[in-house]
């Protein structure tokens, strides 16, 4: 069971429209959404859309869809495909992100470094997922294109904080991660820097992640100590829940779909499916997930015993 959630609980839910939202997606959102209404919060809408090319109209009408057959609800946010697009999109905060990326550079400039490495050689060069340094003493220019910027991450750097599931939690950032990029090739802020920026603009206090996302809780709680006016995401409380695995054991992911899966809705009779998982989660009884309603109130009954 969770530790006591913080007081004024804002929190969100943070999909990327690059594939079709699968069971853990799905968990996640129930997940988030049951904390956060069992503790009277506030609940944003927030897709991540920095990655343009994986972009697709499908996807995020997928998640429109896919949250309404959850039976979850949000108090802010987009309403749909052309609301977002209007008035939601990452498209729409480029100066801010640029802003405090510029902030950044001009109070430490050493602290970032060129790197031209492809994804596709880094997948045949590393094996652990974490950037060997290939760039790191090459003296690129920041200046040219088709460049990424990353940043320093000193050997001797551990990243501690209380997680609500896991309790206390050491990562060490370097071994885990390595030098991790903050601005993309295309120019565009990388996933790190920009989720940090919108949380604190949405004045986050909760975030609930997968375990496979630790190291990059504790990458963005590192460098949110570096960006000017992100002090408050250094005091966001998180909870990294345990991951959902697909029939072969594998981690599910939308980076891993095949073509012609399409997603929770199109795989599972109906939510109950997702409640299942998310009351073995919260250690609620099995029929606690018949429907939304009694997962909320046993998850009620359990906080309050």
């Amino acid at each position: 069971m969770l530790s006591p959630l913080p007081a004024s609980v804002v929190s969100r839910l943070a999909p990327t429209p690059s594939g079709f939202l699968h069971l853990g997606n799905a968990v996640n959102f129930t997940l988030t959404w049951l904390l956060v209404r069992q503790a009277g919060g506030t609940l944003h809408l927030r897709i991540d859309d920095l990655d343009r090319a994986r972009v697709r109209p499908q996807y995020l009408e997928n998640i429109f869809r896919t949250i309404d057959w959850l039976g979850l609800d949000y108090d802010f946010g987009p309403t749909g495909l052309d609301d977002f697009e209007q008035h939601y999109s990452q498209r729409h905060y480029l100066s801010d992100y640029t802003a405090v990326l510029q902030a950044t550079l001009a109070a430490n400039p050493t602290m970032v470094y060129a790197c031209r490495c492809s994804r596709t050689g880094l997948a045949r060069t590393s094996t652990d997922g974490r950037y060997p340094g290939t760039c790191r003493g090459a003296q690129v220019e920041a200046a040219v294109a088709d460049v990424a910027w990353r940043v320093r991450v000193p050997e001797e750097t551990l990243v501690c904080f209380d997680d609500l599931w896991q309790g206390p939690v050491q990562v060490g950032l370097a071994r885990e991660l390595g030098d991790f990029v903050i601005r993309k090739k295309d120019g565009w802020p990388a996933y790190q820097l920009a989720s940090i920026i919108d949380d604190v603009r949405l004045g986050v206090t909760l975030i609930v992640r997968g375990l496979d996302l630790l190291p990059s809780t504790a990458a963005q709680l590192w460098l949110a100590q570096y960006l000017p006016g992100m002090e408050a995401f250094r005091r966001v409380q998180f909870g990294h829940h345990t991951l959902i695995s697909g029939a072969d054991g594998v981690k599910l992911s939308k980076s891993t779909q095949a073509s012609s899966q399409r997603g929770i809705m199109a795989e599972a009779g109906g939510p109950v499916v997702v409640y299942r998982v998310v009351a073995q989660l919260l250690g609620l009884p099995v029929a606690a997930a018949s429907s939304l309603i009694s997962l909320q109130s046993a998850l009620s009954t359990a906080r309050n015993a």
